[in-house]
């Protein structure tokens, strides 16, 4: 049996760093309450730790907000490609279409 990774989501991480953090229980005990290894919960700490800052960053706001607009611009984009891609694959077909019926005309 193939045993497939959990993925955590940023507010379980979230949860179950602060639980760590207001050390109320040890780590073995908050590990084996959310059953994931201690290793991890302390890689989640300590990216926890580094990270807090940008938190309190306007810049870092400014950055997340103008990444959102961009992810938004590119989906945008990337519909429009789409639907000119298509567009222009009809178009050759029809195109090709036009030829074959002009060949049998001339024939």
């Amino acid at each position: 049996m193939v045993n497939k990774r959990k993925k955590y989501s940023p507010e379980e991480k979230a949860k179950i760093v602060l639980e760590v953090l207001r050390e109320e229980n040890t780590l073995v005990e908050i590990s084996n309450k959310y059953e994931v290894s201690q290793q991890l919960i302390s890689r989640w700490k300590s990216e926890f730790l580094a990270n807090m800052p940008s938190v309190f960053d306007k810049k870092a706001n400014e950055t997340e907000k103008l990444k959102k607009q961009f992810e938004a611009e590119k989906a945008v984009l990337e519909r429009k490609i789409g639907e000119l891609t298509i567009d222009i694959d009809w178009l050759k077909k029809k195109q090709e279409q036009a030829l074959e019926l002009r060949k049998k005309r001339n024939s």
